[in-house]
């Protein structure tokens, strides 16, 4: 049987569609890069924002007619739009045959071998963290390591809390025993994962101990992770960070905005002052930190004025990158209920607006870094063409350089003598 995986969205997505992988990985079952190949077509989905949702709707779409010529392909629809749409799924895409959602990726073997369709599996399993699967194909030097699943904060604007459920934390002796397996097959660099990673506990241990047990394993040489909410940015994390050399000095920490009024509205839970204090205590502390974040644009009744706020704060904290986004309706959640006051070509200004400063912020700190000699892990190939390996700094900054005997997986010096977009070029030191 062939199958075809194609996944929207995140690094949480990615991760799944690798459990997916895993759980269907059996001798009868391979894996072919063309949908038009495949006995069963699965699209892993993203329902963070409408955008995302109808790019995955319009392939899915396109995918059904292949059934015109071959009518015993199946199409199954996973993530996070199986969870919020249900069976309107099976209405919006004629011809689908399984809507599931992420909590159910077990029963994907049995529902493929059953030729009954269609079947809808979206319960949400307070206690499913997929602890005990491990991911079969990666792509060493790096890897994505889910430590929790689901969220419980609730912001405003957000529907995780209702698509992926409540948070729980894998147990630390299911992430170590991960991380060992990622690190027999040559991964030495893992970005741990989850909706708010910063507030995993697994009731004996915190993210400061997971931090600090996996940075311990020798083969391991670099931990990341994503994503952090301000709120549970404790003064232990940064303290780990600035102790732990194989910690990368990085964080995304997501302000959405700089207006305090907006804050309430959109419940994060904190205020604009308490975020840039944060800001400065993991400067103190760890003063080579490259910093990101999420910023929301056109909420519902942001104003000039609180628009500005978030300008400013843009200025003031100068991020080495910024993902930004305008405001869409997602219906279930509290802000769905405000009045969606602020017109779409306003929204859109303000995102060019924030997109251009960002992007002059985000070349000025790329060009500081001329002359400077980074430590980079190498990844792949570059595109620049033969002879060049990409790698990336412990800050996340993209590297290209002449290989000059390096290869996949190295660690290696590159002084940076010239900067390309928002790509660093260097050539390696002996």
């Amino acid at each position: 049987m062939l199958i075809h995986l194609h996944t929207y969205g995140c690094q949480m997505n990615q991760y799944d569609s690798e459990l997916v992988r895993t759980l269907l990985n059996e001798d009868t079952v391979e894996w072919t890069p063309s949908p038009e190949d495949a006995d069963v077509i699965l699209i892993n989905t993203c329902s963070v924002r409408e955008h995302a949702e109808q790019r995955a709707l319009g392939r899915a779409r396109q995918l059904v007619h292949l059934k015109r010529y071959k009518p015993w392909v199946r199409i199954g629809i996973l993530g996070c739009m199986a969870q919020k749409k249900q069976t309107d799924l099976f209405d919006e895409v004629p011809g689908l045959d399984w809507v599931v959602g992420p909590d159910e990726y077990r029963k994907l073997p049995w529902l493929i071998a059953d030729e009954k369709s269609p079947k809808l599996l979206v319960d949400i399993d307070s206690g499913e963290s997929y602890d005990d699967v491990f991911p079969v194909s990666i792509s060493p030097p790096t890897a994505f390591l889910a430590i929790m699943r689901g969220c419980d904060n609730f912001c405003s604007y957000c529907i995780v809390p209702y698509i992926r459920g409540r948070e729980r934390s894998r147990p630390l002796s299911s992430i170590i025993a991960e991380t060992h397996d990622l690190a027999s097959k040559g991964v030495s660099e893992i970005t741990l994962l989850g909706q708010n990673v910063n507030s995993y506990s697994d009731g004996d241990h915190d993210f400061a101990d997971v931090l600090r047990t996996v940075a311990e394993i020798p083969e391991i040489e670099r931990v990341r992770f994503t994503t952090s909410h301000p709120k549970d940015l404790s003064n232990r994390l940064v303290q780990v960070m600035a102790e732990v050399p194989q910690i990368c000095p990085m964080l995304h920490l997501p302000v959405q905005s700089g207006s305090n009024r907006i804050l309430k509205l959109m419940n994060r839970q904190y205020t604009r002052e308490q975020y840039l204090e944060k800001t400065r205590m993991i400067r103190e502390s760890v003063p080579e930190v490259a910093m990101t974040t999420d910023i929301l644009v056109g909420f519902p009744g942001e104003s000039d004025q609180d628009f500005q706020k978030t300008m400013d704060l843009l200025e003031e904290v100068r991020f080495h990158g910024v993902f930004s986004f305008r405001y869409s309706i997602r219906e279930g959640t509290a802000a769905a209920k405000l009045p969606n006051d602020v017109p779409e070509k306003v929204k859109i200004a303000r995102l060019e607006t924030v997109i251009d400063r960002q992007r002059s912020i985000s070349r000025e700190l790329h060009e500081s870094r001329l002359g400077d000699t980074l430590e980079v892990l190498v990844e792949s190939p570059a595109k620049k063409g033969d002879g060049f390996l990409m790698g990336r700094s412990p800050q996340d900054e993209v590297v290209v350089f002449s290989a000059n005997g390096t290869k996949i997986g190295d660690l290696c010096s590159v002084k940076i003598h010239q900067v390309r977009g928002f790509t660093l070029v260097g050539e390696l030191v002996s």
